[in-house]
This record gives C-alpha cells, structure tokens and sequence, in this order.
C-alpha cells in the first residue's frame, strides 16, 4: 500500500514543482518585460485616439531618427554609473564641447574636419581624465566635480563660440549622420551596435564582470584583486570619449551645434538610464534596457504631442519618468537585497 502512496504522490510533488517553477518563470519574465509590455499598449493607445497623425510611418521614422545624441549620452553614462559614480553630471557638456570644437576649428579657423575631430576627442580626453584623477585618486566628490565642469565647459563652448550659433559644416561630412540605411539614418545603427557591445562586455568579458563587481562593493573587489581605482578612473575617460563621439555625429548632422542646447539633454539622459533599470535586468543598470527606454519616452512625447500636448510636455513626461523609474529601481534593490 506504501508503495502505491509512493508512486501516486511523486507525480503530485512533480506537478506542484512545474506549477512553482512555471509561476516563478512568469514572474521572473514579466519583470523583466513588463516595460515593453507598457510599451505595446501605449502605442495602441495613441493610435486609437490619434490614428491620422500617430500612427503613420513617418511618426516611427521620427521617433527612431530623432534619438542619436540621448543614446549617445546615456551610454556615456552608464560607464560611470554601472562602476558606483551615480552623478555624472558633465555628460551633455562634454558632448556640447566635442559638437562645438569642431564647426569652431573648421568653419572658423579652416581646419581639415578630421583633424578637427580629433582635436574635439583630445579634449573631451582631457576632460574625462581630469574628472577621474579629481574623483578616482584625491577623493572629490563626485557631484562637486562634474557639476562644476560640466559649468566650467558650457563656459568654455559660449567663450570659443562668441556665443553663437556656429554652423556650415560640409553636407558630406553629414553623412557619417545622416546617411539612409534601410530608411533610417546610419547614426540610429551606430546606438544599436553601440549599446549592444557594451551589453556584451558587461555580461561576457572579466572586464565587464570586473565593473559590476567594483560598482557593487568596492572594498570586496580591492579584496578579490581586481584594480579598483584603475577601472573607476578608466571609466570616466571612456564616458568622455562616447560622449564625444556623440557630438561628434551630432555636429555633423546639424552643420553644427549650439552649446546652450547641452543642459536640455539632461534630465533626459537620467530619465531614461533610470527607467531602463526596470527592463531585462530589473534593479541594473544595463545597456539594452536603456536603449529600450529611450525610445519608449520618445514614443510618449511624440503621442502627447500628436494629441496637442503643448511643448512643456516633455519636461513634465520626462521628470514625471524619472521619478518613477527611480522609485521602482529603488523598491526592486530592497527586494532582490531582502531588505
């Protein structure tokens, strides 16, 4: 008789285990995908209330051609931030003075353009190097430092401006930006391969492996032997080489740039860091959930817009988002802490 209670409960203990796992499995999925989720449904909505105007190719097209400079930027700043440097303000004013360096030196001072484009990355080299040492090895604060250059180069791109507008770059040299591949613009496949290289050093390369660690427990990664001061220092000058690149392309695309624009992209680049901690990787900063997030605000703005939305929307939109995805990403570390 025992043996019949034996082998009729097996299969139920079996069933019970599929039943937990399938659950957990729902749930684990449903975490990491919920925003895009979010994402579906919305642009169903906006194409329900708006169908002559949001739903259209040319609304995709824009929204996709429209993004380049906040990719740029939020890779630029999860290569400080996914090490522990949670405040990098300087971003956008390192991609302002790369994507002012080089219509100055070309159009004003007749420099070849590639030479002047790598003078703006020399620079913007300077800048993150500079920002490192302060950071990194004398102990500054991190938001002292970066909010006081990113001051200190806006300065910098009005002053070698003459607060001007300057532009008349070369309608080839807008091709590294503009040129259509398959109906969008080449910078758009640059994020793509761009994000999708920094996904895979962070998941699959000791380096990579290396700036999770030291991110999340310095002390314990000095202890493991990893070379923490190196990789928190490395870090801040590859965010200002992204960042000028960045300009870069932007310059070009534009003709130019125009530095007062550089403190409109930064609430957008937290924003969407922030949010894209709740996409495949929920409570982590990551690459692809950022690229992802990017485009969900700017699907958003786009559909406010088409519904007329006046343009303070954007401000509101991207505040409203970045408080919430910082709410979330705060609950989703207690939980996964157990805290």
């Amino acid at each position: 008789m025992s043996v019949t209670s034996d082998t009729v409960s097996a299969p139920s203990a079996d069933a019970t285990a599929q039943k937990r796992s399938g659950a957990a499995l729902l749930r684990n999925g449903g975490s990491r995908f919920a925003l895009v989720g979010v994402w579906i449904l919305m642009i169903g909505l906006f194409a329900a209330l708006s169908p002559s105007l949001f739903f259209t190719s040319s609304t995709f097209t824009s929204i996709f051609n429209s993004q380049q400079v906040l990719v740029f930027l939020t890779c630029s700043l999860l290569c400080t931030i996914i090490v522990g440097e949670f405040v990098d303000l300087s971003v956008p004013s390192v991609l302002c003075l790369a994507a002012t360096i080089v219509p100055v030196l070309v159009v004003q001072q007749g420099w070849n353009t590639w030479l002047a484009c790598a003078a703006a990355i020399a620079a913007c080299l300077a800048v993150g190097a500079i920002q490192g040492a302060l950071v990194v090895y004398m102990g500054v604060n991190t938001i002292v430092v970066t909010l006081g250059m990113s001051t200190f180069l806006l300065g910098i791109a009005l002053w070698i401006s003459n607060l001007n507008y300057v532009t008349g770059l070369s309608s080839g040299f807008a091709n590294i930006d503009l040129a259509n591949v398959f109906g969008l613009p080449i910078s758009f496949y640059y994020g793509i391969v761009m994000m999708a290289v920094f996904a895979y050093i962070l998941a699959f390369t000791p380096l990579g492996r290396h700036m999770r660690f030291v991110g999340s427990n310095r002390e314990v990664s000095r202890l493991a032997g990893i070379r923490v001061n190196r990789i928190r220092f490395g870090s801040f000058v590859m965010a200002a080489l992204v960042a000028a690149v960045g300009g870069i392309i932007a310059s070009a695309g534009l003709g130019g740039f125009n530095p007062t624009d550089a403190p409109t992209y930064l609430l957008p680049t937290f924003a969407a860091t922030f949010l894209g901690t709740a996409v495949f990787l929920p409570g982590k900063f990551n690459p692809l959930g950022t690229l992802i997030a990017i485009y969900f605000l700017a699907t958003g703005i786009q559909g406010l817009q088409d519904l007329g939305a006046a343009s303070w929307v954007s401000d509101v939109f991207y505040g409203g988002v970045l408080v919430i995805a910082v709410a979330i990403s705060t609950l989703v570390q207690r939980v996964l802490s157990g805290r």
